[in-house]
């Protein structure tokens, strides 16, 4: 386990702005992705009126190693119905154009939440119609009509992440499968050809190169449209352990990579999260779909 931080992992200092959007999602009692995960992005994002909504609750039926969300340990989970109305009124009181929607994943549950997405996305469209919503959505066990729930309210973008590489899914991702994960983007395609996909991979497991390009592949044989690559980062010494620190030259090196394969937009950085800076990536694929390579993220 590496315990000192990289001179590249400075978080700025939140100010009035963020402050502001913290308070008011407290007020409304919405949770983010941005403060159960601990992203190391928050102020910056707070600052600039972004944040990823998480929904169906904060607590996680699944107990990936790496991640920092309430696990639900056999428990009964409750679903509050309200949550999709409160967040289309912090939409509605931010003024946002661009919203972007997690959720927890819910085995628990028949459609795994499916219907409270497509419910969030249809409010949250009636706060303004020209919104445009991205979606990270989890892998439903493989269910197709759960898919075909979330794509008939019409999201911008739908991502779904594979997270690490094939070998490091059992140790990591026990509840969750590689070839699921991939499934899952490539069943979205397939269901609507015109929608975007996005999937992300977490750098530092101790994956090979190798490794990572294979799964890159992987990812571009589903058709996969946006890929964002980050730095993983232990949230506790209870998590699974970062076991190396991935230098930028060599991220630069998997965009590059990941460009030459016809990925439409990749963002490649130590801070890079699936959500990060996802409006203005939309903005430029919306202006022309071209191939977005960006060194500002690290």
């Amino acid at each position: 386990m590496i315990n000192r931080l990289p001179r590249w992992f400075k978080q700025e200092i939140p100010d009035e702005a963020g402050l502001k959007i913290s308070g008011l999602l407290s007020e409304f009692g919405v949770h983010t992705v941005c403060r159960q995960a601990q992203c190391p992005n928050i102020n910056r994002c707070f600052k600039d009126k972004h944040c990823t909504f998480m929904i169906l609750g904060k607590i996680c039926t699944r107990n990936c190693g790496f991640c920092n969300v309430t696990k639900s340990e056999g428990k009964p989970i409750f679903l509050d119905e309200n949550e999709p109305f409160r967040i289309s009124r912090v939409v509605e009181t931010l003024g946002l154009n661009y919203v972007v929607i997690t959720s927890v994943t819910r085995d628990d549950m028949s459609d795994g939440g499916a219907s409270h997405f497509a419910k969030t996305l249809k409010l949250i469209q009636g706060v303004n119609r020209n919104i445009k919503a991205e979606v990270l959505i989890p892998d439903f066990q493989g269910k197709i009509a759960s898919l075909e729930c979330i794509l008939q309210a019409r999201p911008f973008v739908v991502g779904h992440n594979l997270e690490t590489v094939s070998r490091l899914y059992d140790e990591l991702r026990p509840q969750a499968d590689y070839r699921r994960s991939l499934n899952t983007l490539g069943r979205i395609k397939k269901i609507s050809p015109g929608v975007l996909t996005k999937s992300s991979l977490m750098l530092g497991f101790g994956e090979t190169k190798q490794e990572v390009v294979n799964a890159l592949q992987d990812l571009r044989k589903q058709d996969c449209d946006i890929l964002t690559l980050g730095q993983y980062l232990a949230p506790s010494t209870e998590h699974y352990p970062a076991k190396e620190f991935i230098d930028i030259e060599q991220f630069q090196e998997y965009e590059k990579i990941s460009i030459g394969m016809g990925f439409k937009a990749v963002l490649s950085g130590p801070l890079v999260r699936s959500s990060y800076k996802a409006e203005e990536v939309s903005k430029e694929l919306q202006l022309t779909p071209h191939l977005l390579n960006n060194h500002e993220f690290v």
